[in-house]
């Protein structure tokens, strides 16, 4: 984690001190708003979040790894994920080695549609 409290994404993403890290987040950044342009960008629990309807997914640098939060999702791609390091609503990887762009995208893919359908439950 960071010692600082950036208040933006790029405040956060300055503030890694890893080139490779920062450069994996970046590239995480940039597929998750192709995915969902419309997300809003904040920091939440002091990482960088995207909600869109409601929280979809987030990331962070730590000192050797890179984490992406897509909740309780990481159970629906457990096999997909075989070879990382996952918990309940974590992602592991190393700061070289982000899952491939392809699942990153099936995974917001999923978020996203979990949360349109509750949007279209609510009264």
């Amino acid at each position: 984690m960071l010692a600082e409290q950036p208040t933006t994404i790029d405040e956060y993403l300055a503030l890694v001190a890893s080139e490779v890290a920062r450069e994996t987040l970046k590239k995480l950044r940039a597929i998750i708003k192709d995915e969902i342009p419309e997300a809003q960008e904040c920091i939440s629990y002091r990482i960088p979040t995207f909600k869109a309807g409601g929280f979809v997914i987030a990331f962070a640098a730590f000192k050797n790894h890179c984490s992406l939060f897509p909740g309780h999702t990481v159970a629906d791609f457990s096999d997909q994920l075989k070879g990382y390091k996952i918990s309940k609503g974590t992602i592991q990887f190393p700061h070289d080695k982000p899952p491939p762009e392809s699942l990153v995208r099936d995974i917001v893919r999923a978020r996203m549609k979990e949360n349109l359908a509750s949007q279209s439950k609510e009264p």
